[in-house]
């Protein structure tokens, strides 16, 4: 699972912004919005037909293989770019 994302904003004038976040500590903020979010997703997966545990493990998945995932966006002058470790 990954750790820490990194966002960095590289503005026309001026220094970069440079931002850390760690993942768990924003996962325990989220949690009541998670706790909402599981039903939800159960719910969905009734719905439309789609195995629940074959689900979540796909979100498990795609959650772990997030690490070492760099996102480079640039518009106009502004640089942004997020990596996760």
């Amino acid at each position: 699972m990954p750790q820490l994302v990194t966002v960095r904003v590289a503005r026309p004038h001026g220094r970069p912004i440079r931002v850390w976040v760690p993942v768990l500590l924003v996962a325990l903020l989220l949690s009541p919005v998670l706790i909402l979010a599981v039903p939800a997703g159960i719910v969905a997966c009734l719905v439309y037909r789609v195995s629940v545990t074959r689900a979540f493990a796909a979100a498990w998945r795609l959650l772990c293989a997030l690490r070492g995932t760099r996102f480079d966006i640039e518009q106009g002058r502004t640089a942004v770019l997020v990596s996760i470790r």
